[in-house]
Order: structure tokens, then sequence, then C-alpha cells
């Protein structure tokens, strides 16, 4: 017997013409997708819109795939880390951050990651699959649903800033942030959607070609080759220049600043010549820098940068008229912050 196929994975066109070949009126493929993709629905049987025909034929030849939670914590500053158990038993993270003004979920785009920035613990994993789009979509789903069960507000923020590099995944990643912008879906704002890739060019020129809505920040952490090299091994085949084009090429299509995401660390990139070179790196396109407070890892080679060396830093890019915001790290106790997730 033939496994069952992932209704999710079909698009509505080809939902629609196994319906027509097995005599259902193609009309019925919308109020499936309403269910799947608006409603989140994990059950055919919760379908009640549907003749009991056409259940009894989707239960038989269609799955509908749904991630649990593993395990569930709670940092001392309200974030919420989910340890999130997918249909073949791999575990991915995700993370509901939340703030004042905002409710966000921090989502997962790989199973461990295909680039091995030496830093970031998820890294030190090897890249096992890239998530689907229906997996990506259910993060925010429930995400969604905890920031009402906890906090009773509305989910507001979406960052692609979890484990594994996005782009690397691009079909699935645009096909779930689809989902969840349009009408069809959850009907969030692409404003209000931030893709984090480590940069990679040619992938930041199709987004840009694409005309994508969400918005782009890149990990940049050194604006040297050989210092960014020595950490982001993969720059020494994509490197700055080549990123620093396809970046002017994204805001000359999109006309969308770029965030950099940088990390100060002690003895490697907090000298006088590392702020310049961001600084020049910056005035090719309007943007802004994060500068974000590094989460440990267990690792003695990286040391968070003194205040007196990120107050340089801010003073230099502000003198360069680009706005730059140190960004608190958000729950480090729970190993939920950037750079932490890492499946323990």
């Amino acid at each position: 017997m033939a496994a069952k196929k992932d209704i999710r994975s079909l698009t509505i066109d080809e939902l629609k013409e196994i319906l027509e070949e097995n005599s259902f009126q193609s009309f019925r493929a919308k109020q499936i997708y309403h269910w799947l993709w608006k409603k989140s629905s994990h059950d055919f049987l919760s379908m009640h819109n549907l003749p009991e025909k056409l259940l009894t034929f989707l239960e038989n030849n269609f799955v509908i795939r749904k991630i649990e939670i593993s395990r569930q914590q709670k940092s001392k500053d309200g974030t919420i880390k989910n340890a999130i158990k997918l249909f073949d038993d791999l575990i991915v993270e995700c993370v509901l951050i939340p703030s004042k003004k905002r409710i966000t979920a921090c989502v997962s785009s790989q199973v461990g990651c295909s680039l091995n920035c030496k830093f970031c613990a998820t890294a030190r994993l090897k890249r096992m699959r890239n998530l689907n789009a229906d997996e990506i979509y259910d993060q925010v789903v429930l995400i969604a649903k905890q920031s009402q069960d906890f906090y009773k507000r509305p989910l507001t923020n979406i960052v692609f800033m979890g484990m594994g590099e996005p782009l690397m995944n691009y079909k699935n990643v645009t096909k779930a942030i689809e989902m969840i912008t349009s009408n069809e879906g959850l009907g969030m704002s692409s404003k209000r959607i931030v893709l984090s890739t480590s940069g990679v060019p040619k992938m930041i020129k199709k987004m840009a070609d694409d005309k994508v809505k969400f918005k782009l920040a890149v990990s940049l952490h050194s604006a040297i080759d050989e210092t960014r090299t020595s950490i982001m091994p993969f720059n020494a085949k994509m490197d700055l220049s080549q990123l620093r084009d396809s970046l002017v090429y994204w805001y000359d299509k999109t006309k969308s600043m770029v965030t950099y995401e940088y990390v100060v660390w002690k003895g490697f990139n907090d000298k006088e010549e590392d702020i310049n070179a961001l600084v020049n790196f910056c005035k090719k396109i309007p943007s802004k820098v994060n500068l974000i407070q590094y989460n440990s890892i267990n690792d003695p080679n990286f040391i968070q940068a003194s205040d007196e060396t990120l107050s340089k830093y801010i003073s230099l890019l502000e003198k360069n008229n680009i706005t730059a915001t140190i960004r608190m790290s958000r729950g480090n106790d729970i190993d939920a912050a950037c750079g932490q997730l890492a499946n323990k």
C-alpha cells in the first residue's frame, strides 16, 4: 500500500486536479485549503463543510503532519523555548520572545545548519534536512497560541533567526511566508517578518528579483574578509565583495534597508580598524546595525567585548549617520538566545 501523501505539500491547483480525477468538485480544493492554512486544522474530520465521501477519500489518501512540543522551558525574562518534535522524530527549536510593545516568534528553517559558523551552537550540528513549509508555518501557529495562552496578546513579529540558514531552504521558507501572510493563510503583515541570513549572495539577488516584501537582516560580525572567514569559513567562497554587491542589488530592486547583526568579541573584532571597516561597509546602502550581546556556548575563544568597546562602535556609527542599537540578550538562562539553539 502506497504511503499517504502530505496534503500540505500540494499547491491548490494540484489539489484541484486530484479532486477532479477522483470525481469530486474542484471548488472543494479551496475549502480544504481554507481548513489547512487559515484554520490551521490537523484533522480532516474537523472539516465539517465537506461531504462524508470526500472526508473518507482524504483520510484514506492523505495525512496532515503536525509538530509536537517535546520540551518547553520558560526563562525568568518571560522568553519561552520550545523543543519541537517533527513527524520523523527529529527536533528543532523555536522561541517566543515577549517585550512591552511586541511578541516575536523566532523560528527555525533547517534541522541543524548547512553552514559552520564557529560561534553558533546550531552550526555544531550537521544539517539533517530542510524543514517543510508546513513545519515552518506550524511553528508560527504554535507560538501565536502560546502568546495568547501566556500573555493574552497576539503574536506581532516573526524572525527567521532560529536553527538553520533560511536561504539554503529558500523554496520552503518563501512558501511558508506566503501562507503566513496571505489572506488565504494567517494574514500577518510581511513588514513584520525579518529573514536573517549569514549572507548567500546568489539567493539575496533572487529575493530581490522575486520582489519579496519581508525585511532582510545579515549576520555580519566583521567587515574584514580575513577576520570574517576565521569564524564564518564559507566567507572564503562567498566573500564580502560578493555580499556587498548582492546587497546593493537588493536595495536597488527593493529600496528596503538592510539590518546588520554584529557581535563584538574581545580580542577579535574590537579594534579601531574593525569599526572603520564596518562603517565603510554600511555606507554602501542605507542600513542599520544591531550590536548583539554575545551568548555563551561554552567556548573560551569567544568572550563578550567590553561596554567601552561597544560605546566606541555606537559613537563612530552614529557620527557617520548610521543607526546603531545594542540588542540585549533574551532567554540565555534557558539557552534560547541568539546562537544558542542546539537541540540540547
